[in-house]
């Protein structure tokens, strides 16, 4: 907790930055007051305070908690980064020895992006450093990064959720960098009825249970972590982890569809991505993967080595695939 600290930020205290700060972590005037150890009464007069000297309401509160207004949002942007900026100048020059930097990044279900996270890993000493790597629903990876808990998102834009994805990044003032394109896969047990083909069609796959990411209470087509899911799949099952998604595979010859970039290291080599073929009616889409940070923000040391590790996983896979299937068809001309 933060008792000390004179310092102003014209009208406000860093103290009352941290105060709002929390309350907007916890979405609980009573549980920020018990995390900063104060009691309530005096966490609501700081904010009050607050809330008077910059002639904006941060907060509403509601029955359910404490909810940000819109301006709020923007308030709290701006308080983040002033907070973030004194932490990285305290990291520097306290007397403390034992403040750790930290780098956290957040991602959808993407197996090569935590395995970019542990090869960055793997170049520091971690009893100097704080990380952390977050598979995440897309909600969450965007909020994340807004919020100021992942310097880094990693998420996917097609042409079917792009104007939704580009307008809630917009809203949370967070940009997209693109890192690679590819169309979709059908990712499924390597003992699955259909492993064998040299591609898949939707209609092939109706017998057997599409697999896709719970998005929680944000449950949407458009969030969705998968692609094609403007198609209809008679058969659905939800999980909430990469484990189970690949336990339901074995289990019940369930698939899903993804980007067939796979990492057999953290996945295993019982699992194999077969083309999705489209048709007339179920047309093939291509996925955009890429990383968002905050607009205008400029990468950390860590987070710019995060980036080259996942661009040097991507490209080395988009490599090994273009000559697999070279191969395979090479192979199937034989025939």
């Amino acid at each position: 907790m933060i008792t000390h600290i004179r310092f102003k930020v014209p009208g406000m205290t860093l103290q009352q930055i941290y105060y709002a700060l929390t309350i907007a972590q916890t979405k609980s005037m009573n549980k920020a007051a018990e995390q900063l150890f104060i009691s309530q009464p005096s966490l609501t007069n700081a904010i009050k305070e607050l809330e008077k000297e910059t002639g904006i309401a941060i907060f509403r509160r509601t029955n359910k908690g404490v909810i940000k207004t819109n301006e709020g949002e923007e308030f709290l942007m701006y308080a983040r980064q002033v907070y973030q900026q004194y932490e990285l100048l305290a990291g520097k020059y306290s007397d403390a020895k034992n403040i750790k930097r930290k780098f956290c990044v957040s991602t959808q279900h993407y197996s090569f992006a935590v395995r970019a996270f542990v090869e960055t890993v793997k170049r520091f000493d971690t009893t100097k450093y704080e990380f952390a790597v977050r598979e995440e629903k897309t909600y969450n990876v965007i909020d994340d990064v807004s919020g100021f808990k992942s310097e880094i998102g990693i998420i996917y834009m097609s042409d079917y959720n792009r104007r939704i994805i580009e307008k809630m990044l917009r809203d949370k003032f967070l940009e997209f960098h693109r890192l690679v394109e590819c169309k979709a896969y059908v990712y499924m047990w390597k003992k699955h009825p259909l492993a064998n083909k040299k591609s898949i069609t939707l209609d092939e796959l109706r017998d057997y249970p599409c697999l896709s990411f719970e998005q929680g209470e944000q449950e949407s087509s458009y969030l969705a972590e998968e692609i094609l899911t403007d198609n209809e799949y008679p058969r659905t099952i939800k999980a909430c982890d990469r484990a189970t998604m690949l336990n339901l595979m074995v289990g019940l010859n369930g698939y899903t569809l993804c980007s067939g970039i796979i990492c057999e290291e953290l996945n295993g080599a019982d699992y194999i991505a077969v083309p999705f073929e489209d048709d007339g009616a179920n047309r093939n889409s291509v996925m955009e993967i890429g990383y968002i940070v905050k607009k205008g923000s400029e990468l950390s040391e860590i987070g710019m080595i995060y980036i080259d590790e996942v661009k040097r996983y991507l490209n080395n896979t988009k490599t090994e695939v273009k000559n697999e299937q070279r191969y395979s068809m090479e192979a199937f001309e034989k025939i």
